[in-house]
């Protein structure tokens, strides 16, 4: 099973985003691009930092009716991201048009495609108060990623602290794309859900997305070489 570490570039523009990535001279990191950076630059700063020998995956979370979402992912396809997302929670159908749309406009292998099952800020209470989703958490993440299974989809992002229930539901080989990774001693920020690189590793991850952790780190590069230690290699 092969594991990556996945910055997430939140970053406001270009310029920072260019910045921090130059500081990688000896090796290309597995790169998230979200929608600030994305709503802020287009999609050019997909080509560019494609360019440049990064793996991408496309962090824009579609949620739409199955025809607006095909039409939608054949032009990320087209932008030649390595990894792209939905919401679960827009259903199967959906889901399918998404798979559609990334074939069409693929150039050789379609970018993998994962479903967002609940957000890892959103808590049990929350869901069970404001979603009037009254099923517990676990439950409902592993009903989600049983439906994108289902619909063809490659895996899904959960907490890493569901990622094992998730391949016990479906299969060892469905992904697993984990945020909510933080270092033992940093701070959890707005996450609800999360764990170490370490941790993720032991419940059984595939992909973990780290940010602040590493982009805020005094060395980036060395904060995200322990990440890869942590997690890719186990030491």
């Amino acid at each position: 099973m092969k594991r990556d570490v996945i910055i997430a570039c939140d970053f406001a523009n270009r310029e920072e985003t260019l910045a921090f990535l130059d500081r990688f001279q000896d090796v290309k990191p597995f790169v998230k691009i979200g929608m600030e950076l994305f709503y802020g630059e287009g999609p050019q700063i997909v080509r560019e930092i494609k360019a440049r020998g990064h793996e991408i995956f496309l962090d824009l979370k579609l949620h739409d009716i199955p025809t607006t979402v095909k039409k939608a992912m054949k032009n990320l396809a087209i932008l030649g991201a390595d990894m792209v997302n939905l919401h679960a929670a827009g259903g199967s159908v959906m889901m399918r048009a998404a798979i559609e749309g990334l074939e069409a406009g693929a150039k050789g292998e379609r970018p993998k495609l994962i479903a967002v099952t609940q957000l890892t800020s959103t808590s049990e209470q929350l869901m069970h108060d404001e979603l009037l989703i009254p099923n517990p958490i676990n439950d409902v993440v592993t009903s989600y990623a049983k439906n994108a299974q289902g619909a063809g989809l490659d895996g899904v992002v959960c907490s890493p602290l569901e990622a094992g229930l998730v391949k016990q539901a479906c299969s060892a080989s469905f992904l697993t794309v984990t945020p909510g990774v933080r270092f033992a001693d940093d701070d959890v920020g707005d996450q609800k859900r999360v764990t170490t690189p370490a941790r993720a590793r032991e419940i059984g991850s595939d992909y973990i997305v780290v940010g602040r952790s590493i982009t805020a780190a005094a060395d980036p590069v060395a904060a995200y070489c322990r990440a890869v230690r942590d997690f890719v290699e186990g030491e």
